[in-house]
């Protein structure tokens, strides 16, 4: 099976699911708001988004939603607020796959994720939540659970770039 990774480029999460991508040589893509618009200013031309029309950032999450197999929502709260919460509700909207990790849900995420990633047969995951101002550790959180659920297979399963 092949993988590819969609974010919107946002920081947090967001940003973590595409450099997880980047760093693996795992194909990702997304929609980002028009003017490639995030809280730390412009998203950077590495991460290959496209621009919905709008600046706002509901299209973009919907969209991403919309595009993939299932998303993943990485939080460091049990509870989904804001645009991680709008997210989840895009996902039931659309019929697509959910799962939501937070730190202290379980002490086996990774195993959940590839599992979740596997049970579902997703191609693309959608990976989003909290942006870094409002839950700093959310990157390295998101970072470290996607390299221990994803990079453990091999990789002629995710991104196909070497047989084996």
């Amino acid at each position: 099976m092949n993988l590819t990774i969609i974010s919107g480029g946002q920081t947090g999460a967001d940003r973590a699911g595409l450099d997880f991508a980047i760093y693996n040589n795992i194909p990702h893509k997304g929609w980002c708001p028009k003017g490639r618009k995030a809280e730390d200013g412009k998203i950077s031309s590495q991460y290959q988004l496209q621009e919905t029309p709008s600046s706002g950032y509901l299209q973009r999450t919907e969209w991403n939603v919309r595009d993939s197999s299932g998303t993943v929502i990485f939080t460091m709260g049990k509870e989904l607020t804001g645009g991680s919460k709008r997210t989840a509700e895009f996902a039931s909207k659309h019929g697509k796959p959910l799962l939501h990790l937070y730190p202290g849900r379980n002490y086996e995420l990774a195993s959940e994720l590839l599992d979740f990633v596997t049970r579902n047969n997703l191609q693309t995951l959608n990976v989003a939540g909290t942006r870094g101002s409002k839950e700093p550790g959310v990157y390295r959180f998101a970072l470290d659970v996607l390299k221990d659920a994803l990079v453990a297979r091999s990789s002629s399963t995710i991104g196909g770039s070497r047989e084996g």
